[in-house]
């Protein structure tokens, strides 16, 4: 059918219509034309109609066309097109037929085409018209309409040939996958559709599903019904012969086969309707496939072999397969060489990275970090790489889809990878030391190499120590350390090294040398090379990975075959008594340019068989005389030169410069307040050699000590000594010494407290390089004293000093106010005493104030809040309060007659030193407050035991009364009875005997102690 278009001509670039500001008019020449005509034809005929197209644009255009089918009161129905790039399509009602070839499109001539429709429906009934339309190409490759126009159409009636029921299922496929759409039409070919009446019914598996009445209103059954609310599923009639199925989201369930069933509703007489034919189509299965990820992952990384703690980057890509709607959640994974796979990090869906829990501490540091850097790309960053990391990495991508109910569904997993081999640090790490001159002469030069390997990268951190065993020792210490820092640091036994070693780190690698000049016997012995390689962790902490020690060098110093000669000429020497003697002693040939001499004197007499010593100078020039000079007493008339002449070096002793070293003696009064800083000066005003180097030492005195006392020093090699002061206490951290100019040293000292008054002066050295390299002190001076006065905080305490008076009933109670007015800091803490002023002395704790009234303490409240015991007459009636941090408030409960009287309060304010220590600032006592209690009236309870003098007249005087008076009468009864025993027989009358007294006494002082003598029995 398309064999008659010709599609060798494509559409090509046109020329811009606007060139050089001027605009072109395409006019308008599309003719459409189609005769005009109504045809009655019969069902299965055929329709031919022809439409003609033409134009006459100048400019390069495409035709596009299309034929339609318009019934009356519904839109027009597209039945075939031709686009503009000769693409021929049918519509969606004709696409079947199209198929299978019952509607044509042909090209009959140049400018007219045919519409052929074979085996007419009556769905085929309308008007039928062509459409065309001119396009146009854009300068920018964009196509356009120009103008678009349609034929006159044609009325085409198609008649039944009889009344019977044709009916057709459609679909546009038979296989989905889960969440596509579906829609079934269900089509009825039959004569004067639109006077007859259809009842239509939809079934899945042959279960019905849905039915439409003649009324045209869908009834559903079940689950589809509950679709149909939820807006998953539309039954709707389209046209009067065309009814569909919509499933707008196919789910798994719903495979299966599908179908619908037509039957004719006919009309009685009496207006009632009885089904007539049915017809249904064949079974349309349909097949819903679960979703199933498409996507590709591609893996990339920058490196497959690297050293450890270099940086790790990999790339995780998807290339194809992605949708849109979808998300993705990505998981990098190692897997080591053991096998054991674990989760370096996670992006979830909703973007939310999760660190792994072996990696959580690594990712907080920011060592791994992990990006999407566009959608369906991210990337994975590990620094400062372990051998831990080595394996295989893994990027895991997921693909999530959201299902109906809103939830979102795993639809597949790819993953792809990339095996990463890391070299460990430590991997061949070893040290050797080598030298090409294992054996030297004194002052001649000699080099160390320490060779390290492998040749680690400039960023691996490795430190390279020197050490030396002495010969005839068995330690070995610590010469110089090249650190993993880069820096220097020098050991402190074996000083002499630094002047005359030099120490050199190579660019390329981490190979050290180690030159030392003018060798003499200090440096020979045996020499070792230490190498550490360290790591850096993620927390800046460092980790010492190994440690190698080298092989032993020992380089042996020898001492140069002397070529010492000395005149020995003999001389006769006659001289005047008291002219000088000159002895000269010439040195003809040395061994070095830069030898030294000790040169001794000696006088020889015939009576010795040896010499005497009369003078010896040393290599350093110092004097030492010897048994002669001492005997003979010519220690003041030597005199020993040392010159230069004629070639011949004869000896001489040079005066040593004056000490030039002057320090700034002006005397300083500094008055500063607690907390303070205070910066001390100590200036060098000259000295004796601007070459010469100066140690500082600074000096405290402090009352109550009998002599000054070390701070801090800073020697000549800039390094800070403490003295015994600063170490014993806080002072050390708040020392700072600085030379901000030569000669300038300046000592501050923080945070000042009144312990760190006193006066304060410096002592300076100054030392010298003599002639053998060797320093030695030229002199020292001190600085002028400067006084240090620290002072504490002025105390602005004030307390409320008014004056109150108080009237309570007994049994009450009554408060006790303190309050602070005014404070001298923030940070003070109070400490607050109630006391009671009374006129005589109770049991407690009592003192006298100034007015030589005694007062006792009733609480104390310390500035930690600890609370005293109460006073005797007060406890268990007392209570405080805080009201504020400057009130206080006691109160004192169940108030009695002897509670009258004068109280106040004591305030302490306590701050805390520099140091942390607290100590009492200033004490302030409170205003009195007159405290009157009312009785409630004279009892003889409250008489006898408010008065002593009545209290023990009737509780204590008594006793000893009645005691003596007892026993008076026991001693009557027993002498009267004795006498009597003979008269009572006589008589016979019987005698009166007094019984023991019975005595009552109540504890209490209600009642007075009742006496009671009862008469006695008649024996």
């Amino acid at each position: 059918m398309d064999g008659n278009w010709d599609t060798s001509h494509l559409p090509q670039r046109e020329k811009e219509d606007v060139q050089g500001g001027r605009t072109s008019v395409i006019p308008d020449s599309l003719r459409v034309t189609s005769e005009a005509q109504t045809l009655n034809k019969v069902q299965h005929d055929s329709l031919e109609l022809k439409c003609e197209v033409s134009k006459s644009t100048e400019q390069h255009s495409h035709i596009s066309l299309a034929w339609y089918r318009k019934k009356a009161d519904e839109p027009a129905v597209e039945v075939i097109s031709l686009s503009r790039d000769f693409v021929l399509r049918a519509g969606s009602d004709y696409t079947q037929r199209h198929a299978s070839g019952d509607v044509r499109l042909d090209k009959v001539g140049e400018t007219q085409s045919k519409l052929t429709i074979y085996n007419l429906q009556s769905s085929d009934e309308g008007e039928f018209y062509c459409e065309a339309a001119e396009w146009i190409q854009d300068p920018d490759g964009t196509w356009y309409a120009m103008t678009r126009k349609r034929s006159e159409g044609t009325m085409v009636y198609v008649e039944g040939t009889d009344m019977d029921i044709n009916v057709r299922l459609e679909t546009e496929k038979r296989t989905f996958t889960v969440g596509e759409p579906v829609e079934f039409k269900c089509i009825l070919e039959v004569q004067n559709v639109a006077k007859r009446y259809f009842s239509i019914s939809w079934a899945f598996n042959s279960s019905l599903i849905a039915s439409f009445g003649a009324n045209a209103v869908p009834v559903l059954n079940n689950e589809f019904a509950q679709r149909e609310a939820l807006g998953q599923l539309k039954v709707a009639k389209e046209s009067d012969s065309v009814y569909i199925l919509k499933i707008y989201r196919l789910r798994l369930e719903d495979s299966g086969k599908y179908n619908c069933r037509v039957t004719e509703r006919l009309k009685t007489s009496t207006g009632e309707f009885i089904d007539g034919e049915s017809k249904r189509p064949k079974n349309t299965p349909i097949t819903v496939l679960p979703l199933k990820t498409n996507i590709s992952v591609e893996v990339t990384t920058n490196a497959t072999n690297i050293l450890e703690g270099e940086n790790l980057r990999f790339g995780c890509s998807v290339r194809t397969g992605f949708r849109p709607q979808n998300r993705l959640s990505v998981t990098w994974q190692l897997v080591d060489k053991q096998n054991r796979r674990s989760d370096i990090v996670q992006l979830d869906r909703d973007g939310t990275l999760h660190p792994g829990p072996a990696y959580a501490e690594r990712s907080s540091y920011g060592e791994i970090q992990m990006e999407q850097i566009r959608p369906g790309s991210f990337t994975l960053e590990i620094f400062n790489s372990l051998k831990a990391d080595e394996g295989h990495y893994e990027c895991r991508i997921t693909e999530w889809t959201r299902r109906v109910d809103g939830e979102w569904q795993m639809i597949g997993e790819r993953h792809n990878g990339s095996a990463v081999s890391i070299n460990a640090l430590d991997a061949g790490f070893a040290v050797t030391a080598i030298s090409r001159t294992p054996g030297v002469t004194y002052n001649e030069s000699f080099d160390l190499q320490c060779i390290i390997k492998p040749h680690y990268p400039s960023w691996v951190p490795v430190s390279v120590t020197w050490r030396f065993q002495p010969a005839g020792s068995t330690e070995f210490h610590n010469l110089v350390t090249f650190t993993r820092d880069g820096g220097v640091q020098w050991g402190d036994r074996y000083v002499g090294f630094r002047t005359r070693t030099a120490i050199e780190k190579a660019e390329s690698s981490n190979n050290v040398r180690l030159s030392i000049s003018r060798a003499s016997d200090t440096e020979a012995g045996k020499y070792q090379c230490v190498a550490e390689l360290w790591r850096k962790n993620y927390n800046s902490s460092w980790t010492r990975l190994a440690d190698r020690t080298s092989n032993l060098l020992e380089i042996r110093v020898l001492r140069p075959v002397t070529k010492l000669q000395v005149s020995k000429s003999k001389r006769s020497i006659t001289l005047v008594e008291n002219r000088p003697i000159p002895l000269n002693c010439s040195v003809k040939s040395q061994t070095s340019p830069d030898s030294h001499f000790a040169v001794l004197w000696y006088v020889h007499k015939p009576s010795d068989t040896d010499g005497k010593l009369i003078l010896k100078t040393t290599h350093n020039s110092v004097f030492e005389y010897g048994t002669y000079a001492e005997e003979e007493g010519l220690k003041g008339r030597l005199q020993f030169e040392r010159s230069l002449s004629g070639g011949a070096l004869q000896s001489h002793s040079p005066e040593s410069p004056d000490n030039l070293l002057e320090v700034n003696q002006t005397q300083n009064n500094i008055t500063i307040r607690e907390n303070d800083w205070v910066t001390l000066e100590c200036l060098v005003i000259s000295r004796s050699s601007y070459a010469s180097q100066l140690s500082v030492e600074w000096y405290v005195w402090q009352s109550g000590h009998s002599e000054k006392e070390a701070l801090v020093k800073l020697t000549r090699q800039a390094t800070l000594l403490y003295g015994e002061l600063a170490a014993l206490n806080d002072l050390k951290s708040r020392l700072r010494l600085e030379s901000p100019s030569p000669g300038l040293y300046l000592l501050t000292i923080q945070n000042m407290t009144v312990q760190d008054s006193g006066t304060y002066d410096c002592r300076v050295e100054e030392w010298l390089l003599d002639p053998t390299n060797v320093w030695y002190k030229r002199g020292e001076n001190f600085s002028g004293m400067t006084t240090v006065t620290v002072k504490q905080p002025v105390s602005k305490l004030q307390v409320d000093t008014t004056m109150t008076n108080l009237t309570v009933p007994e049994q009450g109670h009554f408060h006790l106010d303190c309050n602070v007015l005014s404070l001298s800091s923030q940070d003070s803490r109070f400490a607050v005493t109630w006391f009671a002023v009374k006129t005589k002395e109770r049991n407690g704790r009592a003192s006298r104030n100034k007015n030589g009234e005694e007062r006792e303490s009733l609480l104390k409240v310390s500035k930690d809040a600890i609370f005293s015991k109460e006073a005797g007459p007060w406890e268990g009636r007392l209570r405080f309060q805080r009201l504020s941090a400057t009130s206080y408030r006691l109160t004192v409960l169940q108030a009695g007659v002897v509670d009258a009287g004068n109280y106040s309060c004591q305030v302490e304010e306590w701050l805390p030193d520099p140091r942390g220590e607290w100590y009492k600032l200033a004490e302030v006592e409170s205003g009195p407050i007159a405290v009157h209690v009312q009785g409630t009236g004279s009892s003889l309870q409250s008489v006898i035991c408010s008065n002593d003098s009545l209290f023990y007249f009737v509780f204590f005087y008594p006793f000893p009364i009645f005691g003596i008076l007892i026993i008076t009468i026991l001693l009557v009864r027993f002498k009267s009875r004795n006498s009597s025993k003979n008269s009572e027989g006589k008589n016979g009358v019987p005698l009166l005997w007094i019984k023991e007294p019975h005595l009552n006494y109540s504890p209490t002082c209600l009642e007075p102690p009742v006496l009671s003598i009862h008469p006695g029995t008649i024996d």
